[in-house]
Parts: C-alpha cells; structure tokens; sequence
C-alpha cells in the first residue's frame, strides 16, 4: 500500500511539471509575437528625417478619335415653330329675326346641313297680325289717296271755270300729296313686317356642320338671340404668334408643316397671312395659316404645331449641339489645345435641331480639336491627348460582343 501511494505521488508531481512547462512555453510565445508585431508597427509608422512625400503626378486624360470633333462647313435649315388652335374662318350663328317660342329644332349637334335647308320653326302669331294689321292700314292709305286725288281733280275743273280761288285748289293738292305719301309709308311699314316674317324662319346661311344649339325647343326667345352655330370645316387656320426678331423672315406663300394631335402624320399649310402690327403687351405679331380640309377629316379646335422651315444660302462653321455647355446667354466648349484642355467661350448663331449642329459665330476656328460631348470634373489646363489605341480596344470589344451574339 505505502508502494503504491509513493507512485502515485510521482505521477501526479510529473504531471503537474508538464503543464507548467507547457503554459509557461505558450505565454513566452505570445509576448514575442507581441513584441515582434510591436516592433513592426514601429517601423511602419516611423519617416526617415529630413525626406519629403512625394507630389502627385500630373494624370494625363485621354480620349478616342471618336469623341474629339473639328467644326464643319455646313448648310443649316433654320425652323421658325409656333402653335395655337385651328380655326374655322367660314362660322355663322344662326339668330332669332324676331322674338317667339321655339317649336321646334331639328337641327342636332353633329349633324351635316346646307344652305337654305330649314332648321326649325317659331310660333310667329303675333308677327302675322302685325302683317294683317299693316296691310289694312295700307287699304286705308290707299282709299284715302284715292278720295283726296278726286277732290283734287273736282277742284282743279272748278279752278279752271274760276268757280274756286287758287288757295283752294292748293289746299287740294296738299291733300293729295299728304295722302299719297301716307299710303307710300303705310306700304314701307307692311313690306318692313313681311320680310321680319320671311327671316323669322330658321334656315342655314351656309354648308356646313351644327356645332352647337343653343336653345331649345319650347324656350321663349328674344331678337337676335343665337339659335345655332354651323361650321364650315372645308377650309380651316392657325392662328398662331411669332417673335418680331423672326417675322422678318417669313413672307406669305411659304409652305409650313403641320403637327396636329391626334393626326399621326403632318400635314401641309400655307402662310397667307401677316398681322401688321404687334400684341401689346408680348411683342409678338399673329401670323395666320391656311390648311385646307377637303375631306374634312380635321375638326376645329384642334391643336397644332406649324413649323416653317428656312433655307440656308451659304455653309456655316457648326459643331454638334452636344459639344455645347452652358446657359443660352454664354455657352462653351472644351478643346484640346497643344496638348492641354481649354475652355473657350464661343457665340452661336443659327441651329438645326433635326441634324443636331449648331452654328459658331466667334470662339473656335475650323482647326479646332473639340470634345464632341460634355464631361464632368475636367480641370483647366489638364494634360489631354487622342488615344488612338481607345479606339482600336472599342472596335475589338464591339467586334468580340457581335461575334457573342451571333453564336
């Protein structure tokens, strides 16, 4: 038994030797590796004296052919553009000739009419009356014509036998004068009620399409009081408003194209006419478009787009619009100019929104290496260069996807 404990003892105090060994191995480790990772970060945040950092080199910025332009000479074909409403010039409103109730209305909105072709009917009582009233008052006139013209002709026989004085015989014919002239009056006033009684009935003045009604039956109504509107839609206008500084420019007889809604294709107008003078107030004076309609296909109130196009007589220095930076009032473009980016203020002219091009009055000559597009973060005075080898590795890389897609 005393064996066996002592042995036991050993194990256990070798045991515990080992495990003090190897803590005290591991804990020596991790201090050098401590110390080691601190001596390395010594030395990296650590500068040599007296070395200064490095500037940062200048970056040159390179472009394809591709995206450098020249100014071309070029013919640009000016667009004067306005809109407004078409019109139709040929409209009549149907009117009451005199006042009476609305019997009835065949007309409907939307429906085709000709000149002459009955529209309704008014209950004109009181206007025949009045005619009968006017024609007995004319047979009164008339019998008292003749009565005076009779006693005229007794007077003038008794003045002839000197039987009456001559003041009678004046009086006589002042009669019958008076007498014929309220005959003459009476008649006016009879032909004056029958042709109120002729206009009364509603009849179309023209050809054309009922564009509104603007009563209805059974409404009692007034002199002049609008009955209905018909259209003619055969020949319709633009009237739309030009800038003075462009109305120079545009004579009467030019040919406009028209953008009209709801019409896929434009269709073709002439200028015929020029306001005079300006609107107050917008300084812009009223140009006015014919458009004819023979199928009558467009309808009025229809909105329109016309845009006149003006031939260029001479080439012009242009560049493409989107080599163009700023606002309207001072514009710029970027142009590689000995090697460095500049940027020159230019004035442009004339524009050509279809081709894309704009004009250049002053700033680049026709020499001038332009970027065709507009770039962000480019510095003044930057070094800049073609890169020719840009535009090999484009058409390499167009080619590759082509081929891609067509297996």
């Amino acid at each position: 038994m005393l064996l066996q404990t002592q042995n036991k003892s050993q194990v256990h105090k070798t045991q515990t030797q080992k495990r003090w060994w190897i803590g005290g191995g591991l804990s020596a480790l991790a201090l050098a590796i401590a110390a080691g990772v601190a001596v390395g970060a010594g030395k990296n945040e650590a500068k040599p004296e007296g070395k200064q950092a490095k500037k940062d080199e200048v970056k040159t910025v390179r472009f394809s052919p591709a995206e450098v332009v020249q100014p071309q000479a070029q013919k640009l074909a000016a667009q004067i553009e306005f809109s407004g409403p078409l019109v139709a010039p040929n409209t009549a409103i149907v009117r009451a000739k005199s006042g009476g109730v609305l019997l009835n209305l065949a007309a409907q909105e939307g429906s085709r009419v000709k000149a002459g072709q009955s529209l309704g009917s008014l209950d004109l009582e009181d206007l025949r009356q009045r005619v009968a009233e006017r024609a007995a008052t004319v047979e009164a006139a008339r019998a008292q014509a003749l009565q005076a013209e009779r006693s005229f002709n007794a007077n003038d026989g008794l003045a002839r036998q000197n039987f009456i004085a001559p003041t009678a015989l004046d009086n006589s014919r002042s009669q019958l004068d008076t007498a014929r002239a309220q005959l003459a009056a009476a008649q006016a006033q009879l032909q004056t009620v029958q042709v109120a009684l002729r206009q009364s009935t509603l009849t179309a003045p023209i050809s054309g399409w009922v564009a509104k009604r603007h009563a209805v039956p059974g409404e009692k109504l007034q002199l002049e009081q609008p009955v209905v509107t018909v259209v003619d839609l055969s020949q319709l206008e633009l009237a739309g408003l030009v800038g003075t500084h462009e109305v120079a420019r545009l004579k009467p007889g030019m040919t406009a194209q028209l953008q009209i809604e709801g019409q896929a294709e434009p269709v073709t107008a002439k200028l015929s006419r020029i306001n005079p003078a300006a609107e107050p107030g917008t300084r812009s004076i009223g140009v006015i478009l014919s458009v004819p309609n023979a199928a009558e296909h467009l309808r009025a109130g229809q909105y329109a787009v016309a845009r006149v196009t003006l031939d260029d007589p001479e080439p012009r220095l242009t560049l493409p619009v989107s080599a163009l930076m700023g606002s309207a009032g001072q514009q710029a473009v970027w142009v590689i100019d000995k090697g460095e980016l500049k940027r020159r203020l230019v004035t442009t002219g004339r524009q050509d929104a279809k081709e894309g091009r704009v004009e250049i009055l002053a700033g680049v000559d026709a020499t001038a290496q332009v970027l065709a597009a507009r770039y962000d973060n480019l510095r003044e005075g930057s070094k800049a260069l073609i890169d020719t080898a840009k535009s090999d590795d484009a058409s390499k890389a167009k080619v590759a996807a082509l081929s891609t897609v067509q297996r």
